[in-house]
């Protein structure tokens, strides 16, 4: 690749002031940022939890007693510490209090089964476990066997509101013989800070699980230094202050929510909303209420406000930093979504590898949508990150801008690896070089489309078909919700082309297949457009939003042997 490869330079003519951008390095911790935000603007809202109000000051004092509990039960420097948690402040105070030992922040999907959370304490090491006490019996006990395991309930932080929310109406505290009481740890070391062992920027700050979609999770190490970079990236492309104000919406298990919600804020000194798991009547409330102006959602989620009967009467004015990762957006999505509400949703691509942005449309510009596959782009490559599209079948071939291949991305916000698996951090990882396994193309003016992933290339009669291809068309016609392109065995042509789509409410029972047939056969060219269309209640998706294909098929394959 060396010699001729994509790095940026066919559009410094174009966008010299993006391209100019340098930050001063990573020399800050993500508790270098809490604690100085701490000294700075020490009642300052740092959460909001509901309608709940935390302040910096409060939070660190939290954090500081829960830190000398871990102490006492024996975390030290290195140390993992899984977390089984929603989005609550508990998530938050108890990353602040690992990162004073020294230790290593282990946070994983509450959906995650007892087997699930067998393999990542195991593979992880953990040596102790914070989960919800909900999650405790039935998930937690038996896969935690070997830890120490502290429970919390996420009525724990929510203070002497009026009433409780509907989402949390009829659960109750439970309290466990065998495990330590979040509450009753912070009651006993109220008032005590330790001294700790405070991480450097190079050291690991959390151990992030890919979702497995292509295989068993990996422990991504994101270092501190990898978020240090991209926090400045998101400050400097959304234009963010300390007027901001961050919806915490995407699961802080999840590099987004990691990033984009939890860091950006400690970074500025801003607040961040959560409010346990995401229902569009409580997000509508809560960001007119607080005054959002930032996220990074998924499409999905932006969809669910949109399609909420609150939403004609919600005042989302503030919102105008409203950016959309995790899944591929259409430019009708948006299209509807501005004409509906106004809002202009901004498009950002990353990977747990990178620590969430490798590309972003910068605040203020339009992406534009490629001509030739029809994707809306992801935006503009971030400062500091070297990018090549290199052949999908030979890696050592580089391809012309505008030309499709593999994205490969090097820079301060790449992950140097997966936790105890050299070999797929050998294969993944050439000379810093991250291959990301997602097909995409960088236009001249240095916009980049991603085009779909590798392993979800359709081979219909030895032509190539990209799913996205034809899901877009389909989020063209006006009854599709959501749609999932896969290829499913043809004896003919090895692979035809299968569409699995959820419809409108408005366009269920009234539109059929053969009518999306049709609007596809329309528009697209022969070999491309789906011979089966397959209306489903719901389109499976990981919790962050990405299309499930490889369930799709499956399940296409099983029907079709059966």
């Amino acid at each position: 690749m060396d010699g001729t490869f994509y790095d940026g330079k066919p559009w410094m003519r174009t966008y010299p002031d993006w391209l100019a951008t340098t930050f001063p390095g990573s020399h800050e911790t993500i508790l270098d940022k809490f604690r100085r935000t701490v000294d700075r603007y020490p009642q300052a809202p740092c959460m909001f939890y509901f309608e709940k109000s935390l302040s910096y000051s409060e939070t660190a004092a939290l954090a500081d007693a829960l830190a000398t509990a871990l102490d006492d039960m024996g975390v030290r420097p290195g140390d993992r510490v899984l977390f089984v948690l929603q989005n609550i402040p508990q998530a938050i105070v108890a990353s602040v209090a690992v990162w004073q030992l020294g230790g290593i922040v282990v946070p994983v999907n509450p959906m995650y089964t007892a087997r699930d959370l067998t393999h990542l304490i195991a593979d992880s090491g953990a040596r102790l476990v914070i989960c919800e006490d909900l999650l405790y019996e039935k998930n937690v006990r038996g896969a935690a066997a070997e830890c120490q395991v502290i429970t919390t309930s996420a009525l724990d932080l929510l203070g002497a509101q009026q009433s409780v929310p509907a989402q949390l109406a009829g659960i109750r505290r439970q309290i466990f013989a065998e495990t330590e009481d979040w509450m009753g740890l912070l009651e006993r070391f109220a008032g005590r800070r330790i001294a700790g062992r405070p991480p450097s920027p190079e050291d690991i700050a959390y151990l992030v699980y890919t979702s497995g979609t292509t295989g068993p999770p990996k422990g991504a190490m994101i270092s501190h230094a990898n978020i240090d970079h991209n926090c400045f990236v998101y400050q400097t492309a959304a234009r963010l202050d300390r007027s901001d104000v961050v919806w915490g919406v995407a699961p802080l298990f999840h590099i987004t929510g990691i990033v984009a919600h939890q860091a950006i804020a400690f970074h500025l000194g801003i607040p961040v909303v959560l409010h346990n798991r995401f229902d569009a009547a409580d997000a509508l409330r809560l960001l007119e209420r607080h005054g959002v102006t930032f996220s990074v959602a998924s499409i999905t989620v932006y969809i669910a406000l949109l399609n909420h009967p609150a939403s004609k009467a919600s005042n989302l004015a503030a919102f105008q930093k409203a950016y959309s990762g995790g899944a591929p957006v259409s430019p009708a999505t948006v299209a509807k979504f501005k004409e509906a509400l106004g809002l202009t949703i901004y498009n950002v691509y990353g990977l747990t590898e990178s620590a969430s942005p490798a590309t972003i449309t910068p605040l203020g510009m339009e992406g534009p949508v490629d001509a030739e596959t029809g994707a809306l782009s992801v935006g503009l490559i971030i400062p500091g990150i070297e990018a090549w599209i290199v052949d999908v079948n030979d890696a050592a071939r580089p391809m012309p801008p505008g030309q499709e291949g593999e994205l490969v991305l090097r820079g301060p916000s790449i992950v140097r690896g997966y936790w105890q698996k050299p070999e797929e951090t050998a294969r993944a990882i050439v000379d810093g070089r991250f291959h990301t396994g997602d097909v995409a193309k960088i236009d001249e003016d240095g916009w980049c489309y991603i085009v779909d992933r590798k392993k979800d290339l359709i081979n219909v009669s030895g032509f190539k078909v990209w799913p996205r291809d034809v899901e877009d068309v389909l989020y063209q016609h006006p009854a599709v919700r959501e749609a999932a392109v896969v290829g499913v065995p043809d004896d003919y042509r090895g692979e035809t082309v299968k569409a699995f789509v959820s419809l409108s409410e408005a366009f269920k029972g009234r539109t059929t297949s053969e009518e999306l047939i049709q609007f596809c056969k329309e528009r697209l060219a022969a070999y491309k457009y789906p011979r089966i269309v397959e209306i489903i209640d719901e389109v499976p998706k990981t919790v962050t939003g990405k299309l499930l294909r490889r369930e799709l098929k499956n399940r296409s394959v099983a029907s079709a042997g059966s």
